[in-house]
């Protein structure tokens, strides 16, 4: 409340308002991802508000209940109980406390670097295997159909082969609910269409009586405030949730981190990522302590508070403040909510998550010269997302963000493993007064090299994984006439000791064909490491400023022209 203007309440009142209106539907929505009542969504709701609005950095990230973190408690919770188990909420409740617990101690730790681990692509590919997953799941009750399959492909074929006990009045409700959904958001953006939708279901089957016809209703919801304490969990049970914690936390660190950063940049101020932990963990531990699910920072509900003209987080708090009145007063009104509405609410709100579009762009990352470079790996970006992707369609949420992360670390590896070594000419300058400077002979085949010279850079940092490919390329370019070999190290800003070993072994190699190895442009770490590890080499000590003056040092007797 720093630097609060009263000119900003009736924006923040009106976000307020707007936010509420996407809210409500939407966590009685991911609740159900998450397997639990839906009320327990609006429990999560009120004191992750009220809490990152005290701790966090932002002043328009909207946290709650969302869908990829809901899909991973859901995933998580599974391996230790039966869904519709008292056990099932308790432990869905217990993982928001170990999740908030692993984040405080991350932003107390100041380990907001960790977002870094989790790449672009990787993430896009999550959340696009996740939402297909979540559509997957919620297809069923679209059509009034059991739910059948653990995976995303057994689900699909479940459904396709139940399709003729497809109930036809929970498809039409469904299907309409979607149609006004997906209508008023093209088309009236700023009218909550999932309030519309539910309010629209909940009319039609108590006029019409359409739950004594068969149509799934959401049933009793409970009114009121939660119980606040830990649930019915031993420790034994909180110890084994910390490790899918790590994954959880993760995620939802790096979705909020993204929105924060988003909108703190459209605002011009900074975001913090370790008090962003700060504020993820204790929006989930209170979350937890008050029979909530997980929770993380929103994009599209922020996105709905920063157009609706909110200016600090005082809008949440007006949030919080109406979902109280909602627990209170309203929740009888959600009662003949229909199944089919609420999965197509979810379905609407994920829908737009399945970004094809991105991944044709990750694919089209690509030239000729990359393939020629890195093959198979030269659509690193793609390759990584697409793990994710498969990752989450064939073995579950958790083990899909995983093995994304790992396929992206294992292809950073093997790129890094065959850097780039050109071989570099001179470009004499068109005017006199202009820099003589070294370019790669691939893109200049016109130019000659300088004989008896090889000139290269490795475009990349030297070190254990590269050594032996930066010294076979070296190797593999001398010619009979190689009598002086220069390592252009401007593009080289690190270097570790077994690279450093390796330039030793290699000046010594060469030396005894009667060629000298010289080394320019050394640059930060590059030049100090050299300089240390390598200071039983007197090559490695000697640096040269360029290489022109690598070139043109006439110590062996042989002055060349620079």
């Amino acid at each position: 409340m720093a630097g609060y203007q009263r000119s900003w309440l009736r924006g923040d009142l009106v976000a307020g308002l707007t936010v509420w209106a996407v809210l409500v539907p939407e966590s009685l929505a991911y609740a159900t991802i998450a397997g639990v009542p839906p009320v327990v969504g609006l429990y999560a709701a009120v004191p992750s508000l009220v809490l990152y609005a005290a701790l966090g950095s932002s002043r328009h990230l909207v946290v709650a209940s969302m869908s990829a973190t809901a899909a991973l408690s859901a995933s998580i919770v599974a391996l230790y109980a039966e869904a519709g188990q008292d056990s099932y909420v308790a432990l869905t409740t217990a993982l928001a406390i170990t999740t908030g617990v692993v984040a405080l101690l991350a932003g107390v730790l100041r380990l907001g670097f960790l977002a870094s681990f989790i790449s672009e692509p990787v993430l896009k590919g999550f959340i696009v295997g996740l939402a297909l997953t979540i559509i997957a799941g919620q297809l069923p009750k679209l059509f009034g159909v059991p739910k059948g399959g653990e995976d995303f492909f057994s689900q699909i074929v479940h459904l396709v082969e139940s399709l003729g006990d497809t109930q036809w009045r929970d498809l039409l409700v469904g299907v309409l609910s979607l149609v006004v959904v997906l209508g008023l958001r093209r088309w009236l953006p700023l009218v909550p269409g999932s309030l519309v939708a539910v309010l629209l279901g909940v009319a039609v089957v108590s006029v019409l009586g359409l739950a004594d016809e068969g149509v799934a209703i959401v049933g009793e919801i409970d009114s009121g405030l939660p119980a606040v304490g830990l649930p019915d969990v031993g420790l034994h049970d909180y110890l084994v949730l910390v490790g899918a914690s790590v994954g959880v936390m993760l995620i939802g660190f790096a979705e909020g981190l993204g929105a924060a950063k988003t909108y703190a940049a459209r605002a011009g101020y900074d975001i913090d990522a370790n008090r962003e932990l700060i504020g993820l963990g204790a929006a989930n531990l209170g979350s937890g302590l008050a029979s909530g699910m997980v929770v993380n920072g929103s994009l599209s509900k922020t996105a709905v508070n920063g157009g609706a003209g909110a200016r600090s987080q005082v809008s949440g708090l007006f949030v919080a403040g109406l979902t109280v009145i909602t627990l209170l007063f309203l929740t009888g009104l959600f009662e003949n909510l229909p199944e089919a509405t609420l999965a197509a609410v979810v379905i609407a709100a994920v829908i737009e998550l399945v970004d094809v579009p991105a991944l044709a762009r990750l694919y089209r990352v690509w030239s000729g010269r990359l393939g020629g470079i890195y093959g198979w790996a030269a659509r690193a970006d793609f390759l990584a997302a697409l793990a994710a992707l498969l990752g989450v369609l064939v073995f579950d949420t958790l083990p899909g963000l995983f093995i994304g992360i790992g396929v992206s670390v294992v292809l950073l590896l093997y790129r890094a493993s065959v850097a780039r070594v050109s071989t570099l000419v001179k470009l004499t300058p068109a005017r006199d007064g202009l820099p003589v400077v070294w370019v790669d002979s691939d893109r200049h085949p016109d130019l000659p090299t300088l004989p008896g010279v090889l000139v290269a850079r490795v475009e990349s940092g030297l070190f254990f994984a590269n050594a032996d490919h930066v010294r076979d390329t070296v190797r593999r370019r001398l010619t009979d006439d190689t009598r002086l070999v220069v390592l252009d190290a401007e593009t080289s800003p690190t270097i570790d000791v077994t690279a450093t070993a390796m330039l030793a072994q290699l000046a010594n190699d060469l030396r005894r064909d009667g060629i000298e190895l010289r080394i320019a442009h050394g640059i930060g770490q590059t030049r100090d490491v050299l300089r240390r590890a390598g200071k039983d080499s007197g090559v490695l000590q000697r640096i040269y400023p360029s290489v022109d003056d690598a070139v043109a040092d006439p110590t062996d007797g042989a002055p060349r022209e620079p």
